[in-house]
């Protein structure tokens, strides 16, 4: 029996006992419902993640973007949704495929997660592959970073990142239909999006739900220069009329247009508490990846399109108890992946396929007299990926693992506690015949991570927080057995079959204050590897690429991140609020100097106002200059944006309708991200004037 076929008769078992969960009485609170009633009084943010908890009730630094703060941010990509949030920078690489990157980690050391699963792609493999998550289909997003961040996997160190849909429904619409939608338009790349989605009550507690979003873009429209000046100089040093020809290109990215469509359907049973439901979706995207330009004539620059097809198969079971659990939980998703990368000259040159699935079982306590709670479950993985064609890397994989979790917290008058544990057990076997012959190619790992902290009010407005991590994660495939060109990541890369263990110990302190006056946060962090895992240039070349190989070394990251928001009170018939946020992340590998793609320091302010149905902000980002570089990296030159938006509620009996109108980087200034693997030939986006209209009702 196939896993696909294996979730939804788990999904119809659980439908079956329905009868009996009716006569549970409806003691807990729905896990992942964001919407859900809290008290009056309460306005901070859910979260919905591990157990539905609110964000004062989390150690560890945690955000949660929805409404309104959501709509103003959403971009077509995870990336540039968050970009602007504190300790989250982008990976660039055009507007196409722009993902997070975490305190100065991305790839396999974060989580990227639809509603706790995995977003069963490719994209931790290489620059170039988008993300098959669609922010414009989220109901929230969180990132967490501490104990919480264990329930979702060992190679969780850097932080999670969790889009919350509304895919599978939760609750039944009061009026028998909920609905709604986002259209947009963007100038820097001619970007069109629409997004739109319903739930339908079909009575005995049935609801079906459909969601539609469609995005195209253009070449993007770039403030400068598309090659950094260094770059530009060597252009124009050659002897070549075409590489001195490519000092000159500036004012739009070649090669950086896209679009994507993505559909699904779905049908829940919902009975208070009692949840459970299945979906389908399938996702179709091309996009260009920007051209990274080679000043050698004898190399040829490539024009690459990625077209990807994804169809996922996704099941949720959420069933109320008595005593002392709380909740059970299932949620598990199957995905059938590919996509082939296409040359100027229509030729496919390689094809990426990747099959598996991701359930979880979760087990939520309920709180005790004496101030004990938490979660506990299991999770299994198991993922077949191959690649065919001119650039096969990496040989046929199968990954697999089983983790076993709990995090538990008790809370003592001003103290709350909260430990969390994960064991994880993972195998990863190769084909021996294809691209290496090194025999060592199945390799199992089990790894433990283990986190504790606690969090003390020393007032009704103070609090300080204090946590401690020791994290073990397995390699990747890709680190293990890579061997052959990798034109994404622009490498000939070399994996080591032989690799450890990657293990550090982290601690990160957080104070908080929260009052009429103002609400602040600041946060330091550092972690220290005994066996990180990392790239190193060798200085040779092969098939036209530099040759880098996987190593092993002590490393040390460190970090902080900031954030107030200030009330002004009135003047004018305008209520004026002062937001600002700060980050930075250094780090070091041992024997090797700094490490590669981090971001600089950076602040953020921003005057917000609001008349009635009218608001505005006006917002400055200034970004250091980069020059802790690693070997083969550029200095990353500093940049100062200036952005505005207005959002207006036309219509009194209608507020769930808005109209908002932003313009982003107005001086047009060229941006270029430390983080980018592509920032000498990708800047970020020129001046862009964005209009859009959503409603929810």
């Amino acid at each position: 029996m196939t896993p696909k076929i294996c979730l939804f008769a788990l999904a119809a078992a659980l439908v079956s006992k329905q009868a009996l969960a009716e006569d549970l009485a409806e003691t807990g609170t729905t896990a992942a419902d964001a919407s859900a009633s809290v008290p009056a009084d309460d306005n901070k943010d859910i979260v919905v993640t591990a157990h539905r908890r609110r964000t004062d009730d989390v150690l560890g630094d945690v955000k949660v973007l929805s409404g309104a703060e959501l709509l103003a941010t959403v971009r077509p990509t995870i990336g540039a949704t968050l970009a602007s949030q504190p300790g989250v920078s982008t990976t660039g690489s055009g507007p196409n495929v722009s993902k997070p990157v975490l305190r100065g980690l991305s790839g396999d050391r974060i989580r990227t997660l639809v509603d706790g699963i995995g977003s069963l792609d490719v994209s931790a493999s290489s620059s170039d592959h988008a993300v098959a998550i669609n922010p414009l289909t989220a109901q929230s997003i969180e990132v967490l970073h501490g104990p919480a961040s264990l329930v979702f996997g060992s190679s969780a160190v850097g932080g999670v990142v969790n889009v919350i849909d509304s895919r599978i429904p939760r609750a039944v619409p009061d009026d028998g239909v909920k609905a709604k939608g986002l259209l947009g338009y963007g100038t820097a790349a001619n970007e069109r999006l629409a997004s739109g989605a319903v739930d339908v009550g079909l009575g005995a507690h049935l609801v079906a739900h459909g969601d539609v979003s469609w995005t195209r873009n253009d070449d993007l429209r770039i403030g400068g220069h598309v090659l950094a000046k260094p770059l530009r100089d060597a252009a124009l040093a050659s002897g070549d009329p075409d590489i001195q020809a490519l000092a000159d290109l500036k004012g739009k990215l070649p090669n950086s247009d896209g679009r994507t469509f993505e559909a699904a359907g779905a049908l829940a049973y919902v009975d208070g508490d009692l949840n459970i439901g299945a979906s389908v979706s399938r996702r179709t995207a091309n996009y260009g990846v920007p051209v990274r330009y080679s000043l050698d004539p004898a190399i040829e620059a490539e024009d690459t399109h990625i077209d990807v097809h994804q169809t996922r198969y996704d099941a949720r079971a959420e069933i109320p108890l008595d005593g002392f659990l709380k909740k059970v939980r299932l949620r598990g998703g199957y995905s059938n992946y590919r996509h082939a990368e296409i040359g100027a000259d229509g030729d496919i040159g390689s094809q990426v396929y990747s099959k598996g699935g991701d359930a979880r079982l979760d087990l939520d306590q309920r709180d005790t007299a004496d101030g004990w709670g938490g979660a506990s479950g299991v999770q299994y993985f198991n993922v077949r990926q191959h690649i065919d064609g001119d650039e096969q890397y990496l040989p046929p994989v199968q990954q697999q693992s089983v983790g076993l979790f709990t995090v538990q917290h008790i809370e003592k008058g001003p103290l709350r506690v909260e430990a969390g544990a994960r064991f994880e057990h993972s195998k990863a076997t190769a084909d021996a015949n294809i691209v290496t012959d090194n025999p060592n190619l199945n390799r199992s790992f089990s790894t433990l991570s283990l986190s504790a902290g606690g969090r003390y009010t020393l007032s009704r407005a103070w609090s300080l927080g204090l946590n401690l991590t020791r994290s073990q994660r397995a390699p990747s495939a890709e680190e293990l057995y890579a061997n052959g060109p990798h034109g994404g990541n622009a490498s000939f890369e070399v994996g080591d079959p032989n690799l450890k263990t990657e293990r550090s110990v982290g601690v990160e302190a957080t104070l908080k204050h929260s009052s009429d006056a103002f609400d602040g946060s600041v946060t330091f962090y550092a972690s220290r590897y005994a066996s990180f895992i990392y790239q190193a240039p060798t200085g040779m070349i092969e098939d036209d690429l530099p040759v880098y190989e996987t190593r092993q070394g002590r490393a040390r990251y460190r970090g902080f991140e900031a954030e107030a928001h200030v009330p002004l009170g009135s003047a004018g018939g305008i209520e004026w609020e002062a937001e600002g946020t700060a980050d930075a992340t250094f780090a070091t590998i041992r024997g090797f100097g700094p490490a590669p793609l981090i971001p600089p320091l950076r602040v953020q302010g921003a005057l917000v106002g609001k008349a009635g149905p009218v608001g505005g902000r006006l917002e400055v980002e200034h970004a250091w200059q980069q020059n802790r570089n690693a070997t083969n990296e550029l200095e990353t030159p500093a940049y100062t944006l200036v952005n505005a938006s207005l959002d207006w509620k036309p219509f009194d009996r209608r507020p769930d309708l808005t109209v908002s109108l932003a313009a982003n980087n107005i001086f047009d200034v060229t941006v270029r991200h430390a983080t980018s693997l592509l920032k000498d030939y990708a800047p970020a986006a020129g001046r862009d004037v964005r209009l859009t209209l959503s409603f929810d009702y």
